[in-house]
């Protein structure tokens, strides 16, 4: 049965599942009088549907809270337990896995680091489901109650009914590559589990936008500082968020050669590893058979010396220009999205952290049309260095409130007995 604007009883059912599930899960504890003015449903709407969700195990009572001369009201929350998530991130480093409950709790985690920068398919595919496998075999939790799998990956990701999510990485080598059906072939986890696949600095997007310094804010920009560079935009028309390859943005003609093949990217000059590359150059001694991290903390340490001593003039010269680099890149995105906020994450982004900071505002400023300019706000991201991973958790999360709280249906042999459809859309919600 369909409404005028086209809407089934099936569709408005869902829609409330989604709009009390939601409310409770960043609002709550919440009351069912409270439930009400904050979705906009009815209190035998709100009842009914409650009721359907403590039925499914969704919901539960958390305690009760005294009300104005009547009984007390009870509370309600999600139920942590009544849902799985895992979280990938394939980072420039290692690949990192982790498992969480509902309310992204964290419960186990998987760390396999690659070896000289190796992002051979095969190894990578290896990785993650080695660390699928390792993290539910230490919290005990069965393949088949999870809602998915979230994967933040370096590149481009195109969706096809052939193949699922493919990845374009140009910078790590990768074309076209089936990273969902390569997962799917072999994979410890049923076919009704699925597999969110999307690029990295959207997931961190996603993370700071739902729990991180983006909360409130309408048209935001969150920035993915590692060995390369990349964004994530949101604004009212892409509230969960568009990727924007901005580390590929030209800042100087015929200027040093990226990874990815072209000349004067602004990841050849801002990203940790152009960084690293540019100190190695102009005479500095980054530490030998280190990863960049350690690397990065290196060259931290030799231009801000914490015991006194003379700062290295190199390290301190380089870090100086690539936080010019890095605030004339940002004076792009306030030119050409004006957002609210921009937030840095990312594992290079947060080790320079405050330090690196202020110049790079200054430069954001000095660079960018002075109206936009005045409105934005620069700063860290809030989550740490595990922000891409919940972002990808987030991914099968935000499926499963879309559809009011329930997994997706095994495909049945052919279609439901038009009886059968028109009986569940009348049943009452």
């Amino acid at each position: 049965m369909a409404e005028r604007n086209g809407r089934t009883v099936r569709d408005l059912r869902r829609a409330n599942r989604t709009a009390v599930l939601q409310r409770l899960y960043f609002d709550g504890p919440l009351s069912r009088f409270e439930l009400g003015p904050v979705t906009g449903l009815s209190s035998g709407s709100v009842s009914n549907v409650v009721a359907d969700l403590v039925a499914d195990g969704l919901v539960e009572e958390a305690g009760s809270v005294d009300s104005d001369g009547g009984r007390p009201r009870t509370l309600l929350r999600v139920a942590p337990a009544s849902g799985h998530m895992i979280g990938v991130d394939v980072g420039e480093t290692r690949v990192r896995v982790e498992l969480f409950d509902l309310t992204l709790t964290e419960l186990a985690r998987a760390e396999r680091p690659l070896e000289q920068r190796r992002y051979e398919v095969e190894g990578i595919v290896g990785h993650i489901r080695d660390g699928i496998a390792q993290v539910l075999d230490a919290a005990g939790i069965a393949p088949e109650r999870l809602l998915g799998v979230g994967i933040g990956v370096p590149g481009i990701v195109e969706r096809g009914p052939e193949h699922g999510a493919v990845v374009h990485g140009q910078t790590i080598g990768w074309d076209a590559v089936p990273l969902e059906e390569l997962l799917r072939a072999g994979s410890p986890l049923p076919e009704s589990v699925p597999y969110f696949i999307d690029n990295g600095a959207k997931t961190l997007g996603q993370a700071e936008m739902w729990f991180g310094g983006g909360r409130g804010a309408r048209n935001a920009c969150v920035v993915l500082f590692g060995s390369g560079v990349g964004a994530c935009l949101v604004t009212p028309d892409v509230e969960n968020g568009r990727a924007v390859e901005w580390g590929h943005l030209t800042v100087r003609v015929r200027g040093r050669r990226c990874r990815c093949g072209a000349l004067g990217c602004l990841e050849a000059y801002a990203g940790a590893e152009a960084l690293l590359d540019r100190w190695r150059e102009e005479g500095g001694e980054p530490p030998r058979d280190t990863d960049e991290e350690t690397a990065l903390t290196a060259m931290l340490a030799a231009a801000y010396p914490a015991d006194g001593a003379g700062a290295d003039p190199v390290a301190l010269a380089v870090l100086e220009e690539t936080a010019e680099y890095l605030g004339a890149g940002l004076s792009d995105l306030i030119n050409l999205f004006q957002p609210e906020r921009i937030l840095i994450g990312g594992w290079a982004g947060l080790q320079l952290g405050t330090r690196f900071l202020p110049a790079v505002r200054r430069h954001a400023t000095a660079y960018a049309l002075r109206h936009p300019a005045e409105k934005v706000t620069v700063e860290l991201g809030r989550l740490g260095p595990d922000a891409v991973t919940v972002g990808a958790a987030i991914l099968p999360l935000a499926d499963f409130f879309s559809r009011g709280g329930r997994r997706p249906e095994p495909l049945a042999a052919g279609p439901a007995p038009a009886w059968r459809t028109a009986l569940e859309e009348r049943a009452p919600h």
